[in-house]
Formats: structure tokens, sequence, C-alpha cells
């Protein structure tokens, strides 16, 4: 064997062992992906927008390589107790906002692939905003079994801001208003038992976590990416935002990436 052949038997060697031991890695999650979507287009993608072709291939993805798309209570349990990840590959869908195109675009192909979906949703857009679902249609969702449905706060603040510009005793209370009146409208009109939230914007903060445990939260979802792991805070719960750039080997490392992030808080705010 000369120099030449030996060294690309050696790097095929390097690649392939490269290969296998990425692979292996992606079968041994630590925790469990908890995939955060807004809106969704037939054709047209845009910044938080992802299309029919991009979504169904990423669950074609998600099928090819043995993922199991569980329930959100599934994560929240994990975290809350303390257990390991599964060791199948899992993963949990959930979309924020309340935009119709949940209902006319993901809402028949989560049908058809049976899988569920839990939608964090500021009610007071719904029947109201033009962009809005309705009432009728949560409650068509809903009752399909298929479809959770929890709080994105009364309407979609940036705490940020409130906090800038209100004084604390103010900003006190408009916190606890955002946080009870989003879960008793849904309650009420969904006829459900809200626990869950999902932070707008990713904004969140210790006096923010306090404030919806207080509130009646068990738990409560970042937007900064990383995967949800047992013993986490539970009020700080990592998401991952996905883009309409994200299919193939784009939607792969993204998932990749996202098991490889440290252990730690989702504290840091996103752009939804």
């Amino acid at each position: 064997m000369n120099l030449r052949t030996s060294n690309r038997v050696f790097l095929a060697f390097v690649f392939l062992t490269s290969f296998a031991l990425a692979t292996h890695s992606q079968t041994i999650p630590t925790g469990i992906p908890v995939l955060a979507y807004h809106r969704f287009d037939p054709t047209t993608p845009a910044a938080t927008t992802v299309t029919t072709a991009t979504f169904e291939s990423q669950l074609a993805f998600l099928a090819e390589h043995h993922y199991t798309i569980v329930p959100l209570e599934r994560v929240v349990e994990a975290v809350l107790r303390k257990t390991p990840p599964p060791r199948t590959l899992t993963l949990a869908i959930t979309v924020d906002d309340g935009h119709r195109s949940v209902y006319t675009v993901l809402f028949p192909l989560i049908k058809q692939h049976h899988i569920p979906v839990t939608l964090f949703i500021y009610p007071s857009a719904i029947s109201h905003a033009p962009y809005a679902l309705t009432w009728d249609q949560l409650k068509e969702m809903h009752a399909s079994g298929l479809v959770d449905i929890q709080s994105h706060t009364y309407w979609h603040p940036d705490f940020r801001h409130d906090k800038a510009h209100r004084t604390p005793s103010d900003y006190t209370a408009f916190v606890h208003s955002q946080l009870t009146k989003s879960r008793l409208k849904l309650d009420a009109e969904l006829g459900t038992h809200i626990t869950l939230l999902a932070w707008p914007y990713g904004i969140l903060d210790a006096d923010l976590e306090a404030a919806s445990a207080q509130d009646g939260y068990v738990a409560a979802f970042g937007y900064s990416g990383g995967v949800a792991r047992a013993g986490d805070d539970p009020y700080s719960i990592h998401r991952i935002p996905v883009p309409n750039f994200a299919h193939g080997f784009a939607f792969e490392a993204l998932l990749r990436d996202a098991q490889a992030r440290p252990e730690g808080n989702s504290s840091h705010a996103g752009h939804e």
C-alpha cells in the first residue's frame, strides 16, 4: 500500500468513526427537545412562519429517525419528578400566540399524522384580532384530543418595557393581571384547567417566575434553545425556536445542537 492510498484509508476511517460517534450520540438523549413554532403558510415563509412543506419534512425526519412525539405534560413530569430522559428519542411540539393558520394549516396536518401539540394562547386576541383564531376553532381543536391549550399571558406584553415604565407596585399588579386573567379566561371558555405558561418573547426573571408560581402555574417555558432536562428550573424550561430553513441537515443540526448545549436555565429573551 503506497502513502497516498494509506492516507485515503486513514481519512476514510476517521470520517466513518466520526459519523458513527455522531450517530451514536444522537441515540443517547440528554433531555427532551421542545419545539416552538408560531405561524404556518402553505407556500410563503417569514421570520416566524414555517411553510407546509418544511413542517412536513420535519415530521418525516422525526419519523425516519424514530422520534416519539409526546404531549407536553410528559416533559413537565420529567422535569418536576427529576426523572432521567427516555432512552428513546422523544420530542414535544408547541405553538405560540394563536394565529389562524394554526387551524387552517397545522390542524389538518396533526390530524393526518395523529400527533399531539400544545398551543400557548394569549386570549385577548381570540375572536377579536383579524389574524387570530376564534374560540370555536380552539374548542374544535381541543375536542380532537390532540391539542392541549395553555397560557401565553393575557395580551403578550414585553415585561421589560412595562417594568421600566411602571412603578414597582403597578408593575407587580400588572404581572399578576396578565398571568391570572389569561388562565381564568382560557379556563372559562374551554372548560380546561390551565397549569402551563410560555413567557412572551422568552422574557423571564426570578420575580416573574415567583409570580407565575403564586398565580397557579406549575411550569413555564422559555424560548432560547436547549432541551428540557430532569431537575431544570420548572419555570424556565428550554424550548427550541424552529425557523423555516430548518429542514434536512439544518433540522438535524438544530436538534443535535440543542442536546449539546450545557445544562442551565433558559432565561434569555427570544424574539417572539
